[in-house]
């Protein structure tokens, strides 16, 4: 079984799609997304639309992210509503077009209340954001697991590796650690949205413009 893990996607359809051609994902693949699939990219209806037909071909776990957090409790709370459209929303609902949230298809709203808070296998776990290192998943605050920035975190108790996106590398390039690794490469900001290759540590990436690119394994080893 291929394992592959996608960072914050933002409406990047054109992105993910490359990804998808390049990658064939399919029957037996595992893969994990990380939350905000919405907000601030040209296609949040796209994508979702989009991962939703993925669910067809492979094993998709798909988890929440902070954006996707603020869209759902956009619902009943207007200062949450207002904050949301500053932070993106607005382009979100331009791609459905629509005024409000009543004109979101129900579909969308059940694909996001089926988002996770985390995901595990046997070598690692997925998260949007952070997590704390002696906290059991489980019992990890909704603030770390969506909103805390990727900084400089310490192991986990678990051994496992974590694999995270939400704190945006302007570079392009993954940030690893050994034991954690921040996947959000800035799709949306004319970046790049990476694929982690979980078995083979390759991390493929794709663009809004259709490019693609192989980028190697991260190498321990010290450099001149």
């Amino acid at each position: 079984m291929r394992q592959f893990a996608i960072g914050d996607i933002h409406g990047c359809l054109t992105a993910l799609q490359k990804l998808d051609q390049e990658l064939k994902f399919g029957a037996g693949d595992l893969l994990v997304t990380l939350g905000d699939y919405i907000d601030r990219g040209p296609d949040t209806r796209g994508v979702i639309d989009y991962l939703i037909g993925l669910r067809s071909r492979c094993q998709l776990v798909t988890l929440r992210g902070n954006h996707e957090v603020m869209m759902l409790q956009a619902r009943n709370d207007r200062a949450v509503l207002i904050d949301w459209k500053s932070c993106g929303g607005g382009e979100a609902l331009d791609s459905y077009g629509a005024k409000s949230l009543e004109d979101i298809p129900p579909e969308h709203w059940h694909f996001l209340e089926e988002t996770l808070p985390y995901y595990e296998t046997g070598q690692e776990f997925f998260v949007h954001a952070n997590a704390y290192p002696k906290l059991k998943l489980a019992d990890q605050p909704d603030d770390m697991l969506y909103w805390e920035f990727f900084g400089n975190p310490a192991p986990h108790q678990s051994g496992k590796r974590m694999i995270c996106g939400h704190s945006a590398q302007a570079s392009g390039l993954p940030l690893h650690v050994g034991h954690a690794v921040c996947i959000d490469t800035k799709a949306h900001g004319g970046g790049w949205l990476t694929c982690m290759d979980l078995r083979t540590g390759f991390y493929h990436q794709a663009n809004q413009l259709g490019d693609y690119q192989i980028l190697p394994p991260w190498d321990p080893a010290p450099r001149d």
